[in-house]
């Protein structure tokens, strides 16, 4: 049986608005609530899907140089990157916020080059009223900025970033969790502080990259990545 182990790495900050506050529970986001079905997530030929899960909410809301998720209306900047089918000629006329969930399929039109991007909604958010959406790209190095929402309250965000290169085509997942300690060792600060939030890449459920944020109070509020070596 294969065993993973981790090993520090590199440095990646992190930012939050409200660095003194305790965090709360992780919550998952419900698959009852999906709204477009998990046969959508299926890759197109030749592009990747990113999406981001774990916490009550979460927006993808910086891609390299270009915005995707507004922080402030936690909907897509740029309506023309949309990638949805609406079921019916009224429900483009409803609320921004609320014309997706009568969302029946994505629009599975294959990206016309590179550089271009498309937003597709994927479930009703933990968080009243959002929406939680991914995103189509063509394989690239990008740099990705993602808001996680730790707690039922969008005043508190916890804000990671990371470059990555994405050479294969499939299903990428930023996924945040708080990490449970493996022992009750350790300093007064650590046993004092909650247990960090940490960020795993995954690549079609394949562990790729893990991030953790750190306790100590030198780099607080910074995640470090670990290596992610296979071991019999």
């Amino acid at each position: 049986m294969n065993k993973k182990r981790f090993a520090v790495l590199t440095l990646i900050t992190g930012l939050s608005l409200s660095g003194c506050q305790i965090l709360t529970g992780y919550n998952q986001i419900d698959d009852d609530n999906t709204l477009i079905t998990a046969q959508a997530l299926d890759p197109i030929a030749g592009e990747i899907n990113l999406s981001c899960q774990g916490t009550y909410h979460c927006e993808i809301v910086q891609i390299d140089k270009t915005p995707i998720i507004s922080a402030q209306s936690h909907e897509p900047v740029n309506p023309t990157m949309l990638a949805v089918m609406q079921s019916t000629d009224t429900a483009s006329k409803m609320p921004f916020s609320d014309r997706f969930r009568t969302t029946i399929a994505p629009d599975i039109t294959p990206l016309s080059d590179k550089n271009a991007i498309k937003i597709v909604p994927l479930s009703v958010s933990n968080i009243e009223g959002l929406t939680t959406y991914y995103i189509r790209l063509k394989p690239s190095k990008r740099e990705v900025q993602v808001n996680f929402y730790p707690e039922n309250n969008l005043g508190y965000i916890e804000r990671f970033a990371m470059i990555h290169e994405f050479t294969q085509p499939g299903n990428y997942e930023l996924r945040a969790y708080r990490k449970k300690p493996s022992s009750t060792e350790g300093s007064l600060l650590e046993n004092a502080s909650p247990n960090p939030l940490c960020v795993d890449l995954t690549f079609n459920g394949r562990l790729q990259r893990h991030f953790c944020k750190l306790a100590d109070i030198e780099r607080q509020g910074e995640f470090v990545e670990s290596s992610v070596i296979e071991a019999s």
